[in-house]
């Protein structure tokens, strides 16, 4: 774990030495709060509550995530570091750790800033603190595992485009996965899994305020999954 730490604080603050992360939060905090009091006219409507301020992360993670998680693999190999950072002293699975604690951690920062938007309408109406907090606590978990299949993307890529472009189609297409089964009229059991792979999908009793053991294991599950496809292509690589 202490070399996953070393590698974690080593990202994080390059990902700082640069202005990419500032604009990422900054676009993510500027869209978010505009797509609620604008476009979705909150002041207008009335009425405590910001589940369309939650609804539309998953979309924008499709978006900020990739762009927080195309350099974590896909740099390295540009830069001609990437086997010079697999020489360090660590087994591989604490470096894939490292990097993506760094890449959860730009997120991180993203959602607690985000806490600024039901702080500053608290005041406006009867909220239901459980209910956001449930709500925050589902986008978190839905924002590892999205940011778990980005850094997989990521160790795939030959650079940072295609991690980008790759790992936004993946994680768009995991937010959807229950309206694609919609779509395709879907019943029984097939149904079941396309919900069961949707991230939406088990974001909604988050949304609701209800914490559901199922979806806490989904979220859980997905993201280690994602972290051994990754370590597993960083090892094989290693020794290809």
């Amino acid at each position: 774990m202490k070399g996953s730490l070393t590698v974690a604080r080593r990202e994080f603050r390059a990902s700082f030495n640069s202005p990419v992360a500032y604009v990422l939060i900054v676009g993510f905090l500027v869209f978010t709060a505009a797509w609620l009091f604008i476009i979705q006219a909150f002041f207008a409507v009335g009425r405590a509550d910001l589940s369309p301020w939650f609804g539309i992360m998953p979309i924008v993670f499709a978006f900020l995530i990739p762009a927080a998680t195309m350099r974590s693999w896909a740099e390295e190999r540009r830069l001609g570091t990437y086997e010079l950072l697999l020489t360090l002293p660590f087994p591989e699975s604490e470096v894939v750790l490292g990097k993506f604690l760094a890449a959860f951690g730009m997120i991180g920062v993203a959602l607690l800033l985000s806490l600024g938007v039901p702080l500053s309408v608290a005041a406006l109406g009867n909220f239901d603190s459980g209910v956001i907090a449930s709500q925050y606590l589902g986008v978190i978990l839905m924002a590892a595992a999205a940011t778990a299949a980005g850094e997989w993307v990521s160790s795939l890529a030959k650079n940072q485009v295609s991690a980008f472009i790759g790992a936004a189609l993946l994680i768009l297409l995991l937010v959807l996965m229950d309206r694609v089964g919609t779509f395709l009229h879907t019943t029984g059991a097939l149904a079941a899994v396309f919900n069961w792979l949707s991230l939406s999908y088990h974001n909604e009793a988050f949304s609701r305020g209800v914490l559901e053991t199922r979806d806490l294991a989904f979220y859980l599950l997905a993201t280690t999954f994602f972290l051994y496809l990754t370590a597993w292509n960083v090892r094989r690589r290693k020794w290809s």
